[in-house]
């Protein structure tokens, strides 16, 4: 759990830090902030997208996943969820609270390093890869929370719950990630990943949540 412990707790400096940064700049450079992160983001998303080892395995992974997500309305009970923690910030901070706690949970949980890593953790007690995510986290959590405010902070508990049950849950997925399943997952995750930049730099409203349902179809469909 070393790695998933630095991971969480860079993510709360990081956000920390462009927390306090933000009361310093104004909304102009708030905006130009979130312009530079959106487009990192999507850059970050296309590239694991593109490794997709089968374009109909993905195809049938977002379609599936979508209409799963969308029946059981996850983006409804995510947003819910955020409106309730937001009952606790104080107004000054409220700003986009649920938006910054969603997006940053999404971007953070998906990519491959969380998976791989938190398994290597936990088969191994090799921490190397997760302690690697940490200092990208904790590095983009500065200009994310200084952008969307402090639901960023809130997205180091998702990866705590994230990364943590995938490392005690090692012993019986090890054998089950094979490099086969982890591209479809990336290939998925870096979809969504994309979505997240698009919605960052107002391109688009998708309902991210109601894909990741996605994530777990490609990973069985790429098994079989």
């Amino acid at each position: 759990m070393t790695g998933t412990l630095v991971n969480a707790a860079a993510i709360l400096i990081g956000g920390g830090a462009g927390l306090l940064a933000r009361r310093q700049f104004s909304p102009r450079f708030q905006s130009i902030l979130l312009q530079a992160v959106g487009l990192c983001v999507l850059i970050m998303g296309l590239q694991m997208a593109l490794k997709a080892g089968n374009f109909l395995v993905l195809l049938a992974a977002m379609t599936l996943g979508g209409l799963i997500g969308e029946l059981c309305d996850v983006e409804g009970r995510l947003e819910r969820f955020g409106a309730r923690l937001q009952a606790w910030v104080p107004q000054k901070d409220k700003g986009n609270f649920a938006a910054g706690f969603i997006t940053t949970s999404l971007w953070f949980c998906v990519g491959p390093m969380a998976i791989i890593g938190s398994v290597e953790d936990g088969l191994k007690g090799n921490s190397s890869i997760l302690l690697a995510k940490a200092a990208l986290d904790g590095i983009s959590s500065l200009a994310a929370a200084a952008s969307l405010g402090s639901g960023v902070l809130l997205s180091a508990v998702s990866v705590l719950l994230y990364q943590g049950t995938l490392t005690l849950c090692a012993g019986r997925l090890g054998a089950w990630m094979t490099p086969v399943v982890v591209d479809g997952l990336s290939a998925a995750g870096g979809l969504l990943i994309f979505a997240i930049g698009l919605n960052v730099l107002g391109l688009a409203k998708i309902r991210l949540g109601n894909f990741l349902p996605a994530l777990l179809i490609a990973a069985v469909l790429a098994r079989c």
